[in-house]
């Protein structure tokens, strides 16, 4: 959706975030109130480029200006669906650079945290755990130094990609391990911090 001038910003911004709710995220089953209810207070246009505003609410990516990109709208509420956040959760975020997400999170929940996919893939020797991790992205696995952030029984809900397919996932951990279950396929935003590295092959 581009927007065009034609009222105050506050009033296009806040009909094309309606307009996204109604097109964009009701129409492919994603009506939890508290869900539409973020993703109509969190306006996406503080979260883009100052030349991507007018297009903040089209439903695909958009490049931002490390690099990275902020997934579609549609991944973000289909994220906060299947995380159902808790007022007791101490939550992490690995955050692309937009702090959209963040943003959609904060006051559902007790604390949370956001790093990076770089601090996520380093080894730390930080030993705070987590009861829901959250990835904005899509990753190839989820890797030992951040599964060591989970709490037992955590919850984590990321994008899952396997060649040039991207998923949303959901998992938790049991014991060391963490199982993912991939959900709905969904055009996501890679993060090639997570790339499993090639090994040689005979």
């Amino acid at each position: 959706m581009t927007l065009t001038k034609t009222k105050p910003d506050s009033d296009i911004y806040a009909a094309a975030r309606r307009a996204m709710v109604d097109s964009q995220l009701r129409t492919s089953g994603v009506n939890d109130e508290f869900v539409l209810a973020r993703m109509l207070a969190v306006p996406r246009e503080d979260h883009v480029p100052e030349s991507a505003r007018g297009t903040a609410y089209i439903d695909r990516a958009i490049t931002l200006d490390n690099g990275r990109r902020i997934g579609a709208p549609l991944f973000y509420g289909m994220v906060l669906a299947e995380a159902q956040p808790r007022s007791d959760d101490t939550v992490l975020v690995v955050d692309a650079g937009s702090g959209y997400l963040p943003a959609l999170l904060k006051p559902l929940v007790s604390a949370i945290d956001v790093i990076t996919p770089e601090e996520a893939v380093a080894t730390t020797s930080k030993r705070k755990t987590y009861s829901l991790i959250v990835i904005d992205g899509a990753v190839e696995s989820v890797p030992a130094t951040l599964a060591k952030r989970m709490a037992d029984g955590g919850r984590i809900v990321t994008g899952l990609a396997a060649k040039s397919v991207t998923k949303l996932a959901v998992g938790r951990k049991s014991t060391s391990d963490v199982a993912l279950l991939p959900l709905a396929e969904l055009g996501i935003p890679r993060l090639a911090e997570f790339d499993t590295p090639e090994g040689w092959s005979f």
